[in-house]
């Protein structure tokens, strides 16, 4: 079992930036894939950034490419994901999960955190 917490979230003006975080617990985190996903209200969750275990290797959705950068820090078992340039549309709850492998489809994920909510007001 792997536990995730994710933190960093809050309001902020369009622009802005915010620095997400989210803490591993249980099994060892330097053997998994991470990834950032995010559900805006009325949506479907979609992937935004994953990063493979050694942190060597991203993805990111084209929708915040240039504008996120997910990174990771083994010794201290925590995934970041830097969001800069923030826009309205990236207002969702986002959350952190956990795979074998990188990948960008939900199902091959294995382990979620409970979310954080992100607002950026216009």
């Amino acid at each position: 079992q792997v536990q995730l917490v994710e933190s960093g979230g809050g309001l902020v003006q369009a622009g802005g930036s915010l620095r997400l975080s989210c803490a591993a617990s249980g099994r060892t985190f330097s053997g998994y894939a991470m990834g950032w996903f995010r559900q805006a209200p009325g949506k479907e969750r979609e992937f935004v950034a994953g990063i493979n275990w050694s942190g060597r290797s991203t993805y990111y959705a084209d929708s915040v490419k240039g504008r996120f950068t997910i990174s990771r820090d083994n010794t201290k078992n925590t995934v970041y994901l830097q969001m800069n340039s923030l826009k309205p549309e990236d207002t969702a709850v986002y959350y952190c999960a956990a795979a074998v492998g990188l990948a960008t489809g939900q199902n091959r994920y294995d382990y979620w955190g409970q979310g954080t909510q992100v607002t950026v007001s216009s």
